[in-house]
């Protein structure tokens, strides 16, 4: 039998642009609704394989129904800004898929759904809908299943007659028949007022029908008696709203012809204009081939496959004169190098190292650990594990297409090879087979002179040499030592963490009076608002917010409350950290390896995963102590961290050119208390612990574009207290306010700002017609040049030390970056050498209008580090 799926694309889009947080390309355009409406399109299409597809669109609004009922929908909310420019991007995606958009003025999408079921139906058709509008139940029938989203798009339920009667208590043909009782609040469809569903129910089970129930409204009670009489021509007129038209003109069989199937070609340019990088990847291997008629290619180059040692030899030769290669490198972090390819000069080589070892494996050894030789690559930090993982120190790493599309689209995403390849040559890589690798070498050769032209358009060329591509080094040699877990530690602190947390558990019960789940949300808010009357905040789906921030504003009200707040830290805790790290440790090493991500955030800055060691908490003791497991590789060695003290106003200071912070700065004043005398008025020797807290929150929340209500939230005081500090806070630091206002005018202008190393971040956002996304963009403009800047100044700071270290052939070794802290594991003997080396590096890494500070703290873990007041006093930690 045939299969007929018809979509209400009108409720997918606006499900999608709800259930998904705000998106949007590089060119600021917003995409959220129709990426989602893609995915849920792509996933039922593959589950449901359909002969043919069409998806309806309301037009040419109001229709027929707000001629019969002015008030249709009257109180529907205008189309969001946001959304309106994707309901056309979402008509493309289906015109690439080669699917119908049928539209018919005047009607709604469900009238065309409710007309291409019929028609479907005549013909015998298994016909499946699509949508989130439970108004198309009324159509199930024994050839036509309805699909409605329950979740957001993420899950879908199918109805057929059964699960409608076991849902509702009624047939699907008497649903019309309920929503002329009970109308429809969501469509402004009046009903009768008094008349719930259950209510409707019991009725439509006795009388079958409203007009059946209306000639025998005598025989009902009192109330539903009156209400029936008076409301009868509104309860009819509700029935007509709620009926779906299946005769709408124009439609016939033609409506429901065969689907072809996608054009893939015209789809991949779809989805390029997009950014939809993973769908992209998922279908780029369905192209043509080279030499089919298409404009859009599979990358198949012609290659030698080298597996003898004399012609491995020739090839190495012909690298060395070349001086340079392009080359793929295959394996993974487990085995490592497992084979690679070569694009040199005119030609392309595969050397499968299974093949050529033992010998081959010396003579490649010799090339890739040529410094002489220049590499360029793709994804270079995993060369360097896949090449020390065979004993082979790779050198001459000159070019990361990784890392040059990171620059030109920071925090866009997409930059694997793949989708490079497409958006830049429009060319789809091989998936997989022997082809694969030398089909890479030769799109990174491809691919070098698109990123160089764009790099120095850009003017970021020194930024990627001098900066970016030397840390790549850097990282891998952080990554491969790793740092030290003391696992009985762990366990013994896991362990401890699981009987405060049961300790706790036993705690809420008594003060509940009973046993729940204290992880789930609609349980928690069911004793707290329900049974303990605690006074409610925001509501959500599924019942009254229980989140950290209400729970904190409700910590006075009952000692429950705090009690949750510490079990949900303690579960966090361990199932994140103590549990969660154990799994991790390398069973060989007894060491985390995390990786250190170079081409994530959007500023800059590292990131940190599997495990995520930047992201610890610190704010409160029980989270710190979390850092005591972290401990030196050896009995004779300690933990050295370097912090840069307060290094973001440091730079507010420099790029404001405010006097008033850089004469603090350069007095050695603290800041913040500084901060505080001027903003409250009193002599610096009168500043509080409580101002200076105060004051410390306006100096960085300034940095992060802070609003009045924001800093009131933060400190709890008053909004119109806050807006106050703000205002003296400028008052006293004008030039800061005009580099703040500057910043957001130069980046409406330019569409992006820069660092002191001219690092790029677009903000698209600025141009959204949605006001909360411009007030984001303003935040991030003024924010970005200061935390990015601060990324350049230690990532330059990490190079510096770590050829120092090399040089000097130190056993000391970097081991961990955490924003603008760094953390070595050092050896007691060279405390005294590497400690001050460290510092200096750091601090004149880079001229600013004032001083940059490093705070250095040694001891026998990360947790039990002391400052080192002056260095040359280091002795006293030497064994």
């Amino acid at each position: 039998m045939s299969k007929f799926l018809v979509i209400d694309g009108n409720s997918l889009i606006h499900r999608a642009f709800h259930a998904i947080p705000p998106l949007s390309t590089s060119t600021g355009l917003p995409t959220n609704a129709v990426l989602g409406f893609t995915n849920m399109l792509l996933k039922v299409l593959e589950a449901e394989a359909p002969d043919r597809v069409a998806v309806a669109f309301d037009k040419g609004l109001p229709a027929f129904r707000h001629e019969a009922f002015t008030g249709y929908k009257a109180h529907r909310p205008a189309t969001p800004e946001d959304l309106r420019p994707q309901l056309a991007l979402a008509k493309e995606v289906l015109e690439a898929m080669r699917i119908q958009i049928i539209e018919v003025e005047g009607y709604e999408a469900d009238d065309i759904i409710g007309t291409l079921t019929r028609i479907a139906a005549e013909k015998k058709m298994d016909t499946l809908v699509l949508t989130g509008d439970q108004d198309t139940l009324q159509l199930v029938d024994e050839y036509n299943r309805v699909m409605l989203t329950r979740k957001g798009i993420t899950e879908l339920d199918v109805y057929d007659a059964a699960r409608v009667v076991e849902r509702f208590g009624l047939t699907p043909a008497r649903l019309t028949d309920m929503k002329g009782l009970v109308g429809d609040a969501s469509d402004n469809i009046p009903g009768v007022p008094g008349i719930g569903f259950k209510t409707a129910a019991k009725l439509l089970q006795t009388y079958h029908s409203l007009e059946e129930l209306l000639a025998n409204k005598d025989q009902l009670p009192l109330r539903l008696r009156q209400q029936l009489e008076k409301h009868a021509d509104q309860a009819v007129l509700s029935k007509q709203l709620a009926t779906i038209e299946r005769a709408v003109p124009g439609l016939d069989e033609d409506a429901i012809r065969e689907w072809p199937g996608p054009d893939y070609e015209a789809l991949l340019k779809v989805f390029s204009k997009l950014e939809f990088k993973s769908l992209a990847r998922n279908i780029a291997h369905r192209v043509p081939r080279v030499g089919d008629a298409s404009e859009l290619q599979r990358l198949c180059p012609v290659y030698q496959k080298v597996v003898e040692i004399k012609e491995l030899s020739r090839v190495v030769e012909k690298i060395k004169a070349a001086g340079q290669a392009h080359i793929a490198f295959g394996g993974n972090r487990a085995s490592g190098l497992e084979a690679l390819s070569v694009a040199v000069e005119d030609a392309i080589f595969y050397l499968p190292f299974g093949k050529l070892e033992p010998e081959g494996l010396a003579i490649i050894r010799e090339m890739l650990e040529n410094p002489d030789v220049t590499k360029l690559t793709a994804d270079g930090k995993d060369a360097y594990w896949f090449c020390h993982l065979r004993g082979i120190r790779l050198a001459g790493l000159a070019f990361d297409t990784t890392v040059a599309a990171y620059l030109i689209k920071p925090g866009a995403g997409g930059l694997a090879l793949e989708d490079l390849s497409l958006e830049y040559l429009h060319l789809a890589l091989p998936e997989g087979g022997e082809e694969a690798l030398p089909a890479r070498a030769e799109s990174i050769r491809r691919l070098l002179p698109f990123l160089q032209t764009k790099l120095r358009m850009l003017e970021q060329e020194e930024l990627f040499s001098e900066i970016e591509m030397p840390l790549i080094a850097v990282l891998a040699r952080m990554e491969i030592v790793g740092i030290k877990v003391d696992r009985k530690q762990l366990a013994a602190m896991s362990e401890e963490f699981g009987q405060q947390i049961t300790r706790l558990e036993s705690e809420i019960y008594a003060m509940a009076g009973e046993r729940f789940n204290i992880s789930s949300p609609r349980q928690l808010g069911n004793i707290l608002f329900g049974k303990l009357g605690l006074p409610k905040g925001r509501k959500t789906k599924t019942g009254y917010s229980t989140d950290a921030n209400v729970l904190e504003e409700l910590a006075g009200e009952h000692e429950i409350v705090a009690k949750v707040l510490e079990y949900r830290q303690l579960v966090k805790l361990k199932g994140t950290y103590t549990d969660g790290l154990a799994a991790l440790i390398d069973p060989q090493t007894a060491r985390l390896h995390t990786t250190l991500h170079q081409t994530v955030t959007a500023t800059g800055r590292l990131s940190s995963a599997e495990p995520n060691l930047q992201n610890i908490p610190v704010r409160l003791e029980i989270g710190r102590r979390i850092r005591k497991v972290f401990v030196p590789s050896d009995p004779a060695n300690v933990l050295l961290t370097a912090d840069y003290s307060q290094i973001e106003l440091r730079i507010l200071a420099h790029l404001s050119g405010d006097p008033a912070l850089i004469s603090a700065f350069r007095e050695g004043q603290d800041i913040h208390t500084r901060t505080a005398a001027e903003v409250f008025g009193v002599l610096m020797e009168g500043v509080t612990p409580e101002l200076r807290r105060r004051a410390k929150a306006v100096n960085f929340g300034i940095i992060y574009g802070i609003s009045d209500f924001g800093l009131a939230r933060d400190l709890k005081i008053p909004r119109k207290e806050a807006a106050e500090y703000i205002r003296r806070y400028f008052a006293r630091l004008p030039r800061v306010r005009e580099f703040i206002e500057s910043t957001i005018s130069q980046a409406r202008n330019n569409g992006y700002v820069t660092t002191i190393r001219n690092r790029r971040r677009n903000i698209p956002e600025l141009f959204s017609p949605n006001q909360t996304v411009r007030g984001f963009g303003e935040r991030v403009a003024t924010n970005s040049p200061i935390q990015g800047s601060a990324a350049d100044i230690i990532k330059m700071a990490m190079i510096r030390i770590d050829r120092r270290l090399q040089e000097g052939r130190y056993k000391s070794a970097m081991i961990l970056q955490v924003h603008d802290e760094l953390i070595f594991d050092v050896p007691t003997h060279e405390l005294c050498e590497v400690a001050p080396l460290i510092k200096q590096e750091m601090e004149q890494v880079v001229e600013l209008g004032v001083p940059l500070v490093v705070d250095l703290k040694v001891g026998p873990n990360w947790y039990d580090v002391r400052k080192i007041e002056e260095v040359t006093k280091c002795l006293s930690y030497q064994k």
